[in-house]
Order: C-alpha cells, then sequence, then structure tokens
C-alpha cells in the first residue's frame, strides 16, 4: 500500500495510451490512493467515462462549472482535495497549455488552482516529441517542479519507433511511490548542500578546447533534490545548456581551476559537498595566443594537473560531508572503492558509462554508491528519482556522522 491514503487527481488528455488508464486507475487504488478521474473532451474518443468510474468508484468530472459541486467551483474543490495530480496521458497540446498557463478547461485550470505535487507521463508520436518547442515546454515544465515520468521508447500506435510511448502504469505508480519515498526520507533543513556539475572546458587556443560528454543533468537532479529536502543549495555549474533549477544559487565557471576556486572560496559554509561534475584531470600547460596550424602528421601538446577538487574539500580539517562520484568503464568497484580510500571520502556513487542507455546524457541513470563498510545499488531509474534517492542516502549517513 505504498501510496496509502493519498488523494491521487489523474487528469486524462486526448491521447491513444488513455485506453491504458482504467489499469492505471486500478494500480493507484492497489496502492492504497483515492483516485479521482478529469477527463478532457477529447479524451472520450479513447477510453469511457463509465468504464473510469467502474473502476475508481468516484464520478468522472470534466465540467470546469460543475452544477452539482459546492458554489459550483468543482476546480476549486478538486484542486484542494489532491495530494497528487497525475496527467497522463499528456498530449503535447496539454503540455503546451500547462508551459504558458492556458487554463480553457477543467483539467488546465485545476493544474493552475492546486498545490498538489504534479506528475506528467507525456504520450505522442515520436517526431511531436522530438519538437523543439515541445522540449522547450518540457523545460519550462521542469522548472516549475513538474515531475516527467517518461516517456518511453518503441513501435507506436502510427508504426513509428521512437520515444514518445506513454510509461506503463505499473511503471507510473512505482515511480511517484519512489519520489514520494525519497521526499520522506531525505530531511536537510537547515543544511547548505554544494555541489559541482556538468563538464570543465580547458582551452588550448583562441579557437579548440578539450572536455567531456556530461551534459551535468545528474548534477542539476540532485541540486534540485536538495532544494526539495529543504536544504540551502549552492550549485557550481560548468558549461551546460541546462536552466537553472529553482531555489538555487548558482555558479557559472568554464575550467577546473574556475571550479576550484569557486568551490573553496565557499566551501566553509558547506555542510554537504556532493561532486557530481566530469573535471578535467589536465590542462594544457602553455596556451596558445592565436590558433594552432596544421603542422606535420603529428601534434605534441604538453598538459599539466588539475587540481583536485574533491580531495582538496575531503582534506580540510573542518571538512563537509564529502560525496564523490566516478564515472568508470571497467572495474567500476575497484576504481570507485580505491577513490573513496585514497581521497578520503564519505561516500562514492559510481556508475558504469558503457551501460547503454545510461549516463552521459541520458535522462536516466544507475548508481552503486560505496562507502566505508558497505554499499547499495540505486537504479536504473530516472536521474530526478535517483537524485532523490540518493540524497536521501547521503541524509541518513550524514545525519549518522553527526550524532555520533
Amino acid at each position: 500500500m505504498h501510496l496509502s491514503g493519498k488523494n491521487v487527481l489523474l487528469g486524462i488528455s486526448g491521447g491513444i495510451a488513455a485506453y491504458k488508464t482504467p489499469d492505471l486507475v486500478r494500480k493507484l487504488t492497489a496502492s492504497g490512493a483515492n483516485v479521482r478521474v478529469v477527463m478532457t473532451d477529447s479524451a472520450s474518443a479513447f477510453v469511457s467515462a463509465m468504464a473510469l468510474q467502474a473502476v475508481s468508484g468516484n464520478p468522472v468530472h470534466n465540467s470546469l462549472l460543475d452544477p452539482a459541486a459546492e458554489a459550483a467551483m468543482g476546480h476549486i474543490e478538486l484542486a484542494k482535495w489532491a495530494d497528487i495530480l497525475l496527467i497522463a496521458p499528456a498530449t503535447a497540446n496539454v503540455m503546451a497549455k500547462l508551459a504558458c498557463g492556458l487554463a480553457d478547461d477543467l483539467l488546465t485550470t485545476l493544474f493552475l488552482a492546486t498545490k498538489a505535487d504534479v506528475y506528467l507521463a507525456p504520450a505522442m508520436n515520436q517526431q511531436m516529441w522530438a519538437a523543439h518547442a515541445t522540449q522547450r515546454n518540457l523545460t519550462m515544465l521542469e522548472n516549475m517542479q513538474v515531475t516527467i515520468i517518461g516517456p518511453a521508447a518503441g513501435e507506436q500506435a502510427c508504426g513509428d519507433v521512437g520515444a514518445g510511448r506513454m510509461t506503463e502504469p505499473q511503471e507510473i505508480v512505482e515511480h511517484i511511490h519512489g519520489v514520494k519515498a525519497g521526499e520522506q526520507a531525505a530531511n536537510l533543513a537547515g543544511k547548505t548542500v554544494m555541489i559541482t556539475a556538468g563538464p570543465t572546458q580547458e582551452s588550448l587556443d583562441p579557437v579548440r578546447y578539450i572536455s567531456n560528454h556530461s551534459s551535468g543533468k545528474m548534477g542539476y537532479a540532485v541540486a534540485l533534490a536538495a532544494v526539495e529536502a529543504g536544504a540551502d543549495v549552492i550549485l557550481v555549474s560548468g558549461p551546460v545548456t541546462l536552466p537553472a533549477p529553482v531555489g538555487v544559487k548558482i555558479d557559472y565557471v568554464t575550467t577546473a581551476q574556475q571550479m576550484h576556486d569557486v568551490v573553496m572560496a565557499q566551501i566553509d559554509l558547506v555542510d554537504i559537498f556532493i561532486g557530481t561534475a566530469a573535471v578535467a584531470d589536465y590542462r594544457a600547460k602553455v596556451l596558445k595566443d592565436n590558433k594552432i596550424k596544421k603542422k606535420g602528421e603529428e601534434l605534441t601538446l604538453t598538459f599539466v594537473k588539475n587540481p583536485d577538487i574533491l580531495k582538496n574539500v575531503a582534506a580540510l580539517s573542518d571538512a563537509p560531508f564529502t560525496v564523490g562520484f566516478a564515472a568508470e568503464s571497467q572495474d567500476v568497484e575497484h576504481y570507485a572503492r580505491s577513490k573513496l580510500k585514497n581521497k578520503k571520502l564519505a561516500m562514492i556513487a559510481a556508475n558504469n558509462i558503457t551501460t547503454s542507455g545510461l549516463g552521459f546524457n541520458s535522462d536516466k541513470n544507475a548508481l552503486h554508491v560505496f562507502w566505508e563498510n558497505g554499499d547499495r545499488q540505486l537504479g536504473p531509474a530516472p536521474k530526478k528519482l535517483l537524485a532523490q534517492e540518493l540524497l536521501a542516502l547521503i541524509s541518513e549517513h550524514y545525519k549518522n556522522k553527526i550524532s555520533n
């Protein structure tokens, strides 16, 4: 009974995946939730209100002004009733309306009127999902603290293959349960958490630089999870294309040296330090003033070591609780435990970058977290959910440390 006692308002919009919603209602109620259903007019073309009423045990709503509701304002009553607003399927049209704050029917009005946690399970053609406008709307919704579940990839009703399928009902329920469990477990109110994220870029000349494939998504997800856990959050970010998480103090840097300097300038304020950034180990010894010209078949450059941010933070006499990340391609546990010991970290989260569909540039990841006398596997899962699970684990170990 993972969602026991939770009031879940299920919003159904007009996509072919709406036919799965009676099963979704069954699985929500099986998890202990009280479920009420709101449909858009177009949703009724794919699933019947009678079927949804039968499985939920409650009338289905689709009218903005309901004469049977108190004061004829059913949208206000439902908005106050809900603990969770889940929109599944969420079409491209509904996502656009929500992102822009339009409220021209019951579902979109509820979105504006509720204080409930909001979850969207997108479902649409793969090209519609990939469209710039949809991705822009997705970013806007994530910035509004809306949790996105999926979409999954595979063959679609139209015959196309790609991302855009609605996540299966059981996975949706498990995702919501995991998020709520993470929120309950991680409580960092009154604590300051610093997170490094993204890659660094080390210039060779005015045109070229060396870097890596880090997108910053994991670090940004950890930053948002820390805010949700009640912490004051400082995010030190390398060059990424992600919007700043709401409620975070963010410092942008380019090089490893800049990241090191920004971190060390504020580290005395920090209770927990989480180094998710993929920091370049080396930089060019000499930065050329002009573009390096092509000469001969080989080019030899000399590199020098960058400062080791994690090691330097953990070595401080009054060091914060220091958590590292290790992106490895082989012998993951061996290298992760070596870094944990050699850098004197409290914890380290390792991932195997050779696993297809996870890690760099992906929206999903899997972590193997190690500490001195133990370890735990997290995921595979969306990075937002994974970040919440990681923060819950960090919170638990941090509190154990300061209480001893």
